[in-house]
């Protein structure tokens, strides 16, 4: 069979009661996901800039992934990672 050059995405269609609960649930936690992750990549997209490097940001920064970490959308050791490079990012004003 020859490959198409694209990838064909298969939708759920929920059958059962608990599956059609557990799409909603999937869909709400996406959209917070998704919240958390956006305000996290523009706050640390903000410190990259020369004049948003301060202090003020930094602890938004870290409040924003510390969330991001203890809701589950980043792994612990992979926020403390970002939080360490930003703060050598900051030391090298």
């Amino acid at each position: 069979m020859p490959t198409l050059g694209f990838s064909v995405r298969v939708l759920f269609m929920a059958i059962t009661k608990s599956a059609k609960k557990a799409l909603r649930q999937s869909k709400r936690r996406k959209i917070f996901n998704d919240r958390r992750t956006r305000t996290m990549r523009d706050v640390i997209r903000l410190l990259r800039t020369p004049e948003g490097k301060t202090a003020e940001n930094l602890r938004l920064a870290y409040k924003a992934i510390d969330k991001a970490a203890k809701t589950g959308v980043l792994k612990k050791n992979t926020a403390s990672r970002k939080k360490s490079q930003l703060a050598r990012s900051m030391k090298n004003k």
